[in-house]
């Protein structure tokens, strides 16, 4: 059955979301919004009359918004660019709001996106956005607010998060957002927004209640029952309306190579190196390339390799780094936050595994270079000698970075946690074949060697001669963080459930390799990099009477704020589990904030140990 098509749409249309903001400047800001229709027209309303718009008649034909906006009325109109989100689909293991397709059956979905331009700092304004269907029937969206990037100086509230990923208790943990905190200014989210990115209903209507979309708009329906079997249903936050959105890429921002009539998720772990890929199109570039057409060839090897196209579609980020908008940097109020492209592909540790794992290939290994999985291995490189790392160079010597009262960096993967996915190494895969004593192949293993883990050794270097304060991580699930050389780091990625915390005082150890495996290069507990957990500075979890410095808990769901005001970072727990439950704080430390400084101090530019 095909799913949410164009033809089988209710006789009032719906927007598929409310609008989103995005990439704010000082005096304008995207609002942005989806549709399942190609559509007649699609404008943003904005204006201090916004919210005396009449509702129209869904069954009236309208020529756009001269039919729903009276002349008196201080309204202003912008027509909205419209593009497709070319990869949206579902398949058999969907969980749309209907019944689910077969296989994978295309979603026409588009984007529209307007900027409200002309705005003043320190202004909200009310606004709407107006689509008219394919049959010119009108929808209205309720009113919001909007308002430009704030200036230095204008104090605001960042909503730090991550790893929502459809998870049953991510509406309830963003309505404790908004009932605790109010409006916040701007949210922050470090990676794995969903599972599979070209699963449409994980981004719109999951019939689980759990979408990413409407559980950051307050439209989401998700129901917990708690110890006492008593059912609580939760809408989310009404969070992104207001506040402008930004994103950075984890692993599950990643699609995988393109297997026509497989599903979804075979996709997305197919993935392999780029290189990988590029080899194989040399050998039959002749057949399918005969002409040598640059987009031909781009195009091939993404489908064959892995792809950010949905996430890149939905989402508009700031542009003007070597990556585009997959890593970036931005001043918003006294922060200047840097958001990197630090993932890899998250591979099964078993080493009996039926398909290919972290160590070692399946036996027997697939002829097809393109079928094999080749380790844990990297989407963006980051190490000595990158595009990334050399921009970040760059990045932290700037005025707008130096000049920046908190220094933020956001990246998926960990330098330090308890987490699962922080052992191995982040480094490229060794690959070792194993041979017998004719000389045959048996197999291939994969090294994480620890000596050449980018981030302990390229990228940390770097973030503490550069002054930053905070980094925050996701990627494992559970909240903990660490302080060291003037950096605090936070995983505060407890958001739905938890992988576990792998510290001696929880009694779990990570699943390490056997011999012929380096043992030195894994680590069964604690921050493999070396640095000692902090507990929670207010309410931590106990265990008898031992303190423990993390939250790893499949009941509490916590979310942090960072405020501006005063440089503090709160983290807070809701208990799922009971009723009665009021949202609590569990932990609070401050950032110090930095004067100017100068490049004489700093002395970026003249670090050999930091250049490629």
């Amino acid at each position: 059955m095909c799913v949410g098509s164009a033809e089988d749409l209710p006789i009032k249309p719906q927007l598929l979301t409310d609008p989103y903001l995005q990439r704010p400047t000082h005096d304008s800001v995207e609002v942005a919004w989806v549709t399942e229709f190609t559509g007649k027209g699609h404008w943003l309303l904005f204006g201090s009359d916004a919210a005396r718009i009449a509702e129209p008649d869904p069954a009236r034909i309208a020529d756009g918004p001269a039919d729903v906006i009276p002349a008196d009325l201080a309204v202003r109109v912008t027509a909205a660019s419209t593009g497709r989100l070319s990869r949206m689909r579902e398949d058999g293991d969907s969980r749309p709001p209907v019944d689910a397709p077969d296989g994978p059956i295309e979603r026409q979905l588009r984007r529209h996106a307007a900027r409200a331009e002309g705005l003043r700092p320190g202004e909200r304004v009310p606004y709407r956005v107006l689509s008219l269907d394919n049959t010119g029937r009108p929808v209205l969206s309720d009113v919001f607010t909007l308002a430009p990037k704030p200036p230095p100086g204008q104090a605001v509230k960042i909503l730090l998060t991550s790893d929502h990923q459809t998870l049953p208790m991510t509406p309830a943990n963003l309505q404790k957002v908004e009932e605790t905190v109010g409006r916040v200014d701007a949210v922050f989210v470090v990676g794995d927004l969903v599972n599979h990115p070209d699963r449409a209903s994980q981004w719109f209507d999951d019939a689980r209640g759990t979408a990413f979309f409407p559980a950051l708009q307050g439209r989401a329906s998700a129901i917990i029952e708690d110890q006492d079997g008593h059912e609580t249903r939760y809408r989310g936050g009404r969070l992104i309306q207001h506040a402008p959105l930004y994103t950075i890429i984890g692993n599950h921002e990643v699609m995988g190579r393109s297997l026509p009539g497989r599903g979804l998720a075979d996709e997305f772990n197919a993935a392999v190196p780029r290189k990988v890929a590029e080899t194989a199109y040399e050998k039959c570039a002749g057949e399918i390339n005969p002409n040598g057409d640059p987009e031909i060839r781009a195009r091939w090897i993404t489908d064959n390799s892995f792809n950010l196209d949905s996430y890149l579609e939905l989402f508009a980020l700031p542009d003007d780094s070597p990556g585009g908008e997959t890593y970036w940097a931005e001043t918003f109020g006294d922060i200047r936050v840097v958001g990197l492209y630090v993932t890899q592909i998250w591979r099964t540790p078993k080493l009996d595994a039926a398909r290919p794992g972290r160590y070692r290939e399946v036996d027997p290994l697939p002829d097809d270079p393109l079928d094999q999985g080749w380790g844990q291995h990297i989407f963006e490189r980051i190490d000595r000698g990158s595009d990334q790392l050399a921009w970040l160079e760059r990045e932290v010597a700037s005025p707008a970075f130096r000049n920046a009262k908190y220094r933020v960096v956001l990246m998926h993967q960990p330098i330090h946690s308890l987490g699962a996915n922080s052992s191995p190494p982040f480094t490229d895969p060794v690959r070792i074949e194993e041979r017998d004593t004719n000389g045959a192949l048996t197999g291939v293993r994969y090294e994480y060697p620890r000596a050449d883990d980018y981030l302990v050794r390229d990228l940390e270097p770097l973030l503490r001669q550069a002054g930053v304060q905070l980094v925050v991580n996701g990627h494992s699930h559970l909240w903990n963080r660490f302080f060291d050389q003037g950096v605090h780091y936070l995983e505060t990625s407890n958001v739905g459930n938890s992988f576990g915390a792998f510290h001696v005082l929880g009694g779990e150890t990570r699943p390490l390799p056997s011999t012929p495996w380096d043992a030195s290069n894994a680590t069964a507990q604690g921050d493999p990099n070396g640095l000692e957990p902090i507990a929670p500075s207010i309410a931590p979890e106990t265990d008898g009477d031992q303190v423990l410095p993390f939250v790893a808990s499949n009941r509490l769901t916590l979310f942090s704020i960072l405020d501006t005001s005063d440089g503090s970072v709160t983290s807070y727990a809701f208990d799922t589990g009971r009723r009665d439950s009021e949202v609590r704080t569990v932990d609070r430390f401050i950032l110090r904030p930095w004067a100017l400084v100068t490049s004489d101090v700093l002395r970026l530019e003249h670090q050999p140990a930091l250049r490629p």
